[in-house]
């Protein structure tokens, strides 16, 4: 799933290698049709992704992770991703297409979401099990810069969020802000929690994707965004804590979690936070537990590593802060622009910047670089690993990175 198996940025797998060029651990590429901002997701054997190409076609491609090439490739929808709009219609940034939501997969079935609000599963030889359309279903998306939010899969059910401007000075009936469950086989909708946080205008709109956690008896859903951070219970929807006065503008970047701590940015380049969470109701402000201002992200989503957290600021700068009271240790500048979000593995942290230049430091309170990678290409989706090899979506291109035998 988007930012791997929890959703958190960690890599648990050992054999992930840290230096490569475009002549060197390269094991293979291979071209895809346009582009999109998803990250690529692996089960076993298989590699899928979403794009949208140059006829708007939305697709879902599966692709071998031995060689690159296409086991098949499927057709969810037919969409353009408008420039220009009034507000209360969204409207697609430059970076950004309606193939920006990651696909999620379980081994069984595979699910695709765009941004045009089609849904689709697969199983996973790419027979389609079914499809509906979340604007149809629950009104036309009201987000400022083009719906982005990935799917998670909870057991059998397929779980999706929307968090929106609710236009409420505009219209009597506000746009809704939702969390919802589908029979992940079936398509059949299980519940439907609406989330309206009373944040206004652009303040509304969060492009996160949630995480799941396992707790006592259930499984928690947990979202940021809105100026509030909250947790739902898989099974129900029912809504379990939440964390409200987070206030900032909109969020892009995605919470994270280590045991019972979240971190996550109040808003657009707003604080980078620390919060407690469990239990039930309305928990109180002294939950957070501490906050970090300087050079915070906008898009990369933040990663937890040896006791620190990790986090990649969107004009290239880096900086390593300790997550038990937010003090910064380090702070380097890498690159020009980050959108990924930096990821780890073997105690490595990965920043990988837009021009496909990829700096590798040692999770440590000092500054210690091992390894800046570079393969030419234009790179916003977020690292993926598996079976200790690495892979990078381009602009046309995936790369597989691996460590080559010895001759």
């Amino acid at each position: 799933m988007w930012r791997g198996p929890a959703g958190t940025g960690v890599c648990r797998e050992t054999g992930v290698p840290w230096e490569w060029s475009q002549e060197e651990n390269v094991l293979w590429t291979a071209e895809i049709p346009a582009w999109g901002n998803s990250t690529p997701v692996v089960w076993r054997d298989r590699i899928f992704l979403t794009t949208q190409d140059d006829q708007n076609d939305l697709l879902l491609i599966c692709l071998s992770k031995t060689d690159g090439r296409t086991l098949w490739s499927r057709k969810v929808g037919n969409d353009e991703a408008p420039r220009e709009a009034p507000r209360g219609r969204q409207k697609f940034h430059a970076l950004n297409n309606l193939a920006s939501p990651s696909p999620v997969t379980d081994g069984r079935f595979v699910a695709a979401h765009f941004g045009n609000g089609d849904l689709a599963v697969f199983d996973m030889e790419g027979s389609l099990q079914w499809k509906r359309n979340l604007q149809a279903d629950h009104g036309p998306y009201s987000i400022w810069w083009g719906h982005a939010n990935s799917p998670v899969i909870v057991g059998d059910l397929l779980i999706s969020v929307c968090i929106q401007d609710s236009l409420a000075d505009l219209q009597e009936r506000p746009s809704v802000s939702y969390v919802a469950a589908h029979d992940l086989k079936t398509g059949r909708p299980v519940w439907f929690t609406e989330r309206m946080t009373g944040a206004e205008k652009e303040h509304g709109d969060a492009y996160t994707t949630p995480l799941v956690r396992a707790v006592d008896g259930g499984v928690e859903v947990i979202v940021m965004g809105a100026e509030q951070l909250d947790a739902y219970d898989a099974a129900t929807g029912r809504q379990v804590w939440v964390l409200p006065g987070l206030v900032g503008n909109r969020v892009i970047t995605g919470p994270t979690l280590e045991d019972d701590v979240v971190y996550s940015t109040i808003g657009m380049r707003g604080p980078v936070f620390a919060a407690r969470i469990g239990g039930s109701g309305k928990l109180p402000q002294e939950r957070i537990l501490w906050q970090y201002s300087s050079n915070t992200p906008d898009c990369p989503s933040p990663v937890v590593c040896e006791g620190l957290l990790f986090i990649a600021g969107d004009n290239g700068v880096a900086q390593c802060l300790d997550v038990a009271n937010g003090e910064m240790c380090w702070r380097e500048r890498m690159g020009r622009e980050f959108k990924a979000s930096p990821i780890t593995a073997e105690g490595r942290v990965y920043f990988l910047d837009t021009s496909g230049r990829c700096t590798v430091v040692e999770a440590a309170r000092e500054y210690r670089p091992l390894a800046v990678n570079e393969i030419p290409d234009r790179m916003l989706a977020s690292p993926a690993v598996s079976d200790g090899k690495l892979f990078l979506r381009g602009r046309d291109r995936l790369y597989c990175i691996g460590r080559e035998a010895a001759p």
